[in-house]
């Protein structure tokens, strides 16, 4: 054994001694290698990293959050999405299976903090009488005397042209710096991202018009200002006024992003101003595209991709549809639906470019929670609810609690309960690394996609020099940004004898569910300025056949267990993807399209609260869905035009 080892070790010097002396001779000098060129990555600048998130929290300093019992605080909210175990404000551990990415806390600007004050016993309440009657009626701090203290609050935001009644205190600009200094202590460049933001709370007549404005910039730039609130306007053009002075003062970066459409009675697409009620302009069309680049398109009240009567030939229409109200006393009519849901705002932004020369409804899309509680919950099996008196429980105000119709008693018909909330949804963008601007840019750019609450990843591309077997090219990424455009971006004149063609692909959350489809939806304007949409399957799991007419007439499959919460990954795929050309394309139409990837069906929050706590909800209520994720839509546009 020692002289075999010995001879092994000789044999190996000899080798490596004659390696080194012919690598000697034949290698040249190190002084005479290209230092520059071996690494293909040092140039490399497109988005190679996908980030999740949420663009919506809500915590106690929201007084609709604060006044409802919550506790938590922006701390609270960014640890959690740290993956930290926090406390709910009903004395629950509570933690996520896997962290977030970023998270921007927007808590109202209508007296923000206001609930925080009151609980502290601030002295600033005693600085005028709205105030000192608002503490007076708090103080008991039973559950009834803070129910009044919300209706007393509530009643103020709604007095048309009230003004705030703690303005000159100083509250405002207290709680905003409380806020901004919670996001620069949990901000960690490279690691996770903690924007500063804030909601706009426009609601005329009960009629939902909110945006969350989201700033790429630090505690430095943000202090400089306080939150614009409906206090000092309904109408979103005097938020972008607003933003565009914030920019002009700091030197800073603002978007806004509009949410519920659903909830908007028709106004948050709108072919008029609100104010005004005056038809929309190329001015208009510009700015709401300068300042809302992205759109809420699922979140915790409802989907908003579309409605079924507006897509009648798309079995998936009709996920989470809530289209019986909104938070004011005016019913909900067949007319409001198309100024309502993203898909037709798309096919609508068409009409009005070729008018207008610019379109106002030019938007990508992120998904958010909208949650109250400060827990960015979107997963099923871990859905804390909207708000804190919803927190898990085997209560069935759980399921029961009344959002909307509160103000129609004797209405029951535009009813929407707690059990009729979806768990959802997370932004995901595309980016270079996780920092304030990197995601913002992404943002801003529309390089976003939404999720329902999975991690699905989906990425497209489109162009008009793609081809079949692109779809399998390990540089895919790279090749789609050479050879075409990302989700949310542009396409124009095309070529001679060419159509748009898209390489897709998408791969299922480590920790979820397998997927069923990926689909191609298209919106275009035909030469007579009528509006169409056709819906193309790319891709199918499970061997599946795709007809001639573009659709896949065999489902999926369902193993959702719905007695024991459970399903099974044994159908789909773990990863689809496909190449597709539009073979319908006619070079003269604006069109635009954006790719939906549907998963296998998967048990709901209420199937999960029902195994736990052996509660139950109303035979309605849905026990199992199929997730999804659509993305930010790339437009053509003909040449010249």
């Amino acid at each position: 054994m020692k002289a075999q080892f010995k001879i092994n070790i000789l044999v190996l010097a000899f080798a490596t001694h004659f390696s080194y002396a012919a690598g000697s001779a034949d290698a040249p000098p190190p002084s005479e290698i290209d230092k520059t060129k071996y690494s293909p990555y040092p140039e490399q600048n497109y988005p190679n990293q996908v980030f999740f998130g949420d663009t919506h929290l809500h915590t106690a300093y929201s007084a609709d959050a604060g006044l409802a019992m919550a506790t938590t605080t922006p701390d609270d909210a960014y640890r959690f999405a740290k993956g930290e175990r926090v406390t709910s404000s009903q004395g629950l551990p509570a933690r996520l299976q896997r962290p977030l990415d970023f998270l921007v806390v927007t808590d109202h600007s209508e007296n923000l903090g206001i609930a925080i004050a009151l609980n502290n016993k601030d002295p600033i309440l005693q600085q005028n009488e709205w105030g000192k009657k608002l503490a007076r009626t708090y103080e008991p701090r039973t559950i009834d005397a803070i129910n009044k203290a919300y209706v007393q609050w509530f009643g103020a935001v709604n007095e048309a042209g009230g003004g705030d009644p703690m303005e000159g205190t100083g509250l405002d600009k207290t709680m905003w710096q409380r806020m901004t200094e919670a996001a620069e202590r949990h901000n960690q460049p490279g690691v996770f991202t903690a924007f500063i933001g804030y909601e706009w709370t426009s609601g005329p007549n009960g009629n939902n018009l909110h945006r969350n404005v989201i700033f790429r910039d630090g505690k430095e730039a943000a202090d400089q200002v306080v939150p614009f609130s409906t206090y000092d306007s309904a109408d979103p053009e005097m938020l972008w006024k607003w933003m565009a002075q914030y920019e002009q003062k700091t030197g800073g970066k603002l978007l806004a992003i509009p949410h519920n459409g659903n909830l908007s009675n028709g106004l948050m697409f709108d072919d008029v101003t609100l104010t005004k009620k005056e038809p929309l302009t190329a001015d208009y069309a510009e700015r709401r595209q300068r300042w809302e680049p992205v759109y809420e398109v699922t979140q915790i009240k409802g989907d908003g991709e579309t409605h079924p009567t507006l897509s009648p030939n798309d079995e998936f229409a009709d996920y989470y549809t809530w289209d019986t109200g909104s938070f004011g006393e005016q019913p909900k009519t067949p007319d409001m639906l198309p100024r309502e849901y993203a898909r037709a705002a798309w096919q609508r932004g068409l009409a009005y470019e070729s008018e207008l020369g610019m379109n106002p409804f030019k938007f990508g899309v992120v998904g958010s929670t909208d949650s109250h509680t400060g827990l960015t919950t979107a997963q099923e099996d871990n859905f804390f609810g909207k708000v804190t008196l919803v927190e898990p429980t085997a209560d069935p105000v759980r399921f029961e609690e009344q959002i909307t119709g509160r103000f129609t008693p004797d209405d029951p018909s535009d009813d929407q309960v707690v059990g009729d909330s979806a768990a959802a949804g997370i932004a995901a963008v595309w980016a270079r690394e996780n920092t304030r601007e990197a995601i913002w840019d992404a943002m801003k750019r529309k390089e976003v996609f939404a999720t329902t609450g999975t991690r699905l990843r989906v990425r497209v591309f489109g162009g008009f020099e793609f081809n079949n077997e692109d779809q399998y090219r390990s540089d895919f990424a790279k090749h789609g940004y050479d050879k075409g455009v990302p989700m949310g971006g542009d396409l124009s004149a095309a070529p001679s004898g060419k159509a748009p063609t898209f390489l897709i692909r998408a791969l299922r959350d480590p920790d979820g569910a397998n997927l069923d489809r990926i689909q191609v939806i298209k919106g275009w304007l035909d030469t007579d300025g009528k509006a169409h949409e056709r819906i193309f399957d790319v891709a199918v799991s499970d061997g599946r056949k795709i007809d001639a007419d573009g659709r896949c007439k065999t489902q999926v499959g369902d193993t959702v267990d719905v007695k024991n919460a459970t399903y099974s990954n044994n159908i789909g795929d773990p990863m689809l993807g496909g190449y597709w050309q539009d073979s319908e394309f006619d070079p003269g139409q604006r069109a635009f399209y954006y790719v939906r990837v549907i998963e296998i069906p998967t048990p709901t929050w209420i199937a999960y609260d029902e195994k736990f706590f052996g509660s139950k909800a109303a035979k309605h209520i849905k026990r199992k869905q199929q997730e999804r994720a659509y993305t930010s839509p790339i437009w053509y546009t003909p040449g010249g035009a």
